[in-house]
């Protein structure tokens, strides 16, 4: 049974909610799924905006046989070339022998590494500012490169004033039958979930990602669809301001997080009395995470949200404890910079914890790094309470700057 869904008179999304995957990209926990999004446009001529992963395939090919009926396919757009996008291309190369693919150069090259068996003389060449019309609709490409592959472009349609994003815009979760933004209510988890596709996938890219926005500024936006999660209206404003902000790698919210490394729980117990007290000197909204048991996908977008962190470490062989070691080189991987950063460390025989971790900071960009560090050998002491004010101060300080 098909499960397409119209959103203009001419394009439909025919796309499919997966809720059965875990790990996207075999990597980021998905609990509540992910949608894989394609549209197609009806007009003189057929046009299909990407296809899905190759786990809905039937569900897709169901939904995109009940809209197109009896006609055949004219053009397959190819945005994005990720397996997740594009693992259907050959079975519509094999169904629709008269199909062209539409493509950049870079796109051409990653069809023929895929698919050897497509014919390259059934490409239709792209560059930026080129269109294709349809009829009533006529579509202009911009190339939107290491958003976030090399060959990713996106695909306005002047006549519904809508932008197919590609992976830009994107928020995990499946869509539960809620396609468009004005059928549920658009609240922090929704944000949260945005925030979190957005550090993790395309986070690195912020300069492409400024690129990016500036075409965007020119166009006249009514709807954003992307390859994943809802087809926006009513938030693409808010939406964009947040990719503005994200891409230039400031923080939304001034706020701490407590990311903590601890072995045994002394560690665990230092950030906890350093919570407690910096509420007691007016902070709100502290939160702390253990860095074990939060996956780094969560850890990476809170650390994209707010602009305080506290980074405290027990000392691992030497170093840094394996999991905030890894966290560490997510930070840097996706380019993580403009925090302000202190230091809280622990060690039984030698603390050497927060030099290393200076170390692996000083290799990011712009970041603060508080001078008093907070050093615990075993466990904090009564006798610390100076220090652990002093600590917490120097946060509150900075804070209110």
């Amino acid at each position: 049974m098909q499960n397409a869904r119209r959103i203009t008179e001419n394009t439909t999304w025919v796309g499919c909610d997966d809720k059965r995957t875990y790990l996207f990209e075999n990597l980021f926990p998905i609990p509540e799924g992910i949608s894989y999004n394609s549209y197609i446009i009806t007009d003189e001529k057929t046009a299909l905006l990407d296809t899905v992963d190759a786990t809905v395939a039937e569900q897709f090919m169901e939904n995109l046989n009940y809209v197109l009926k009896d006609r055949t396919l004219d053009y397959l757009i190819i945005q994005h070339m990720e397996p997740d996008h594009s693992a259907i291309i050959a079975r519509l190369v094999r169904k629709y022998p008269t199909m062209q693919l539409v493509v950049n150069a870079k796109t051409a090259v990653m069809v023929e590494q895929f698919f050897e068996e497509v014919d390259p003389k059934r490409f239709a060449y792209v560059k930026e500012g080129d269109s294709l019309n349809l009829g009533v609709h006529t579509l202009r490409f911009y190339m939107a490169p290491m958003v976030h592959w090399p060959e990713v472009m996106v695909t306005y349609d002047e006549h519904d004033k809508i932008l197919f994003s590609a992976d830009a815009f994107g928020v995990f979760g499946a869509l539960n039958g809620n396609l468009f933004d004005d059928g549920f209510e658009v609240n922090e988890t929704v944000w949260k979930e945005a925030r979190r596709y957005y550090s993790n996938i395309v986070g690195k890219y912020g300069v492409q990602v400024q690129a990016l926005l500036k075409k965007a500024a020119g166009l006249d936006i009514h709807r954003l669809c992307p390859l994943h999660g809802p087809v926006w209206s009513n938030h693409i404003g808010e939406f964009i301001e947040r990719y503005d902000k994200w891409s230039r790698y400031e923080p939304e919210d001034k706020e701490v997080i407590i990311l903590c490394g601890s072995i045994y729980g002394h560690t665990q117990d230092a950030a906890n009395k350093l919570a407690m007290k910096l509420s007691k000197l007016g902070v709100a909204n502290i939160k702390t995470y253990d860095v074990s048991r939060t996956h780094a996908s969560e850890l990476i977008g809170e650390i994209f949200r707010a602009s305080h962190l506290v980074l405290a470490c027990a000392t691992y062989n030497g170093g840094i404890y394996t999991p905030m070691e890894n966290l560490l080189s997510d930070m840097k991987g996706l380019a993580v910079q403009n925090r302000t950063v202190a230091l809280i460390e622990n060690g039984t025989w030698a603390p050497m914890a927060a030099r290393e971790i200076r170390k692996r900071l000083e290799e990011m960009k712009n970041m603060c790094i508080m001078d008093n560090v907070l050093t615990i050998k075993s466990v904090l002491k009564q006798s610390q309470e100076g220090e652990l004010e002093a600590f917490a101060r120097q946060i509150v300080d900075s804070l209110n700057k």
